[in-house]
C-alpha cells in the first residue's frame, strides 16, 4: 500500500526521521545518523532521560535543514535550530530557570552553560521536538533568538 492509499483508508504510516544522539552505553555523542521511525527516536530519548542527560540532533529525511537539536540534563533543556549552514537560533526559555541563573547541558560531549533565558523544561522541549517530527515545520513554534 502506498502512503496515499493508507491515508484514504484512515491509516497513517509512521513518519521517519534522521537523527544522531548520545549513546546510552558510553554516554558520548554518536555522530552517525540513523533513519528510523519516530518511535525509535522516542525510545532513545526515554533511555537518555532515565540516565539524566543527553544530546539529540533531528532532521527530516531527504532534507539537510532544518536540524533541531535538543540538549538536556535532568529537568533542564536547551533547543537549537540550525536553519542552514550559516544560521543557528536558540529557543527562548519558558521561565523554568530565572534569566540570571545558569544551567549546564551536554553539547555533543562537553557541558555548556546557558542562562535561564534559553532554558526550558525537558518535557516541554521534547514535546517541541516530537511536534517537529509530526508537523515537518521548517521553524517549530516558539520565540527564536538567532545566534
Amino acid at each position: 500500500m502506498t502512503e496515499r492509499t493508507d491515508r484514504r483508508a484512515g491509516r497513517f504510516p509512521e513518519m521517519s526521521v534522521v537523527w544522531a544522539a548520545t549513546s546510552p552505553e558510553s554516554g558520548l555523542f554518536h555522530p552517525v545518523e540513523r533513519r528510523s521511525e519516530v518511535k525509535d527516536l522516542s525510545d532513545r530519548f526515554n533511555d537518555l532521560r532515565s540516565r539524566g542527560q543527553g544530546y539529540i540532533e533531528v532532521r527530516l529525511p531527504n532534507r539537510v535543514f532544518p536540524v533541531l537539536i535538543l540538549a538536556f540534563r535532568d529537568d533542564h533543556a536547551v533547543v537549537h535550530l540550525v536553519s542552514d549552514t550559516e544560521r543557528m537560533s536558540l529557543l527562548v526559555g519558558d521561565g523554568t530557570v530565572p534569566s540570571g541563573a545558569e544551567v549546564e547541558v551536554p553539547i555533543m560531549d562537553d557541558l555548556a552553560a546557558f542562562t535561564g533565558d534559553f532554558v526550558l523544561d525537558t518535557d516541554r522541549a521534547w514535546n517541541l521536538v516530537h511536534d517537529f517530527t509530526r508537523t515537518r515545520a521548517a521553524r517549530p513554534s516558539g520565540e527564536w533568538c538567532e545566534l
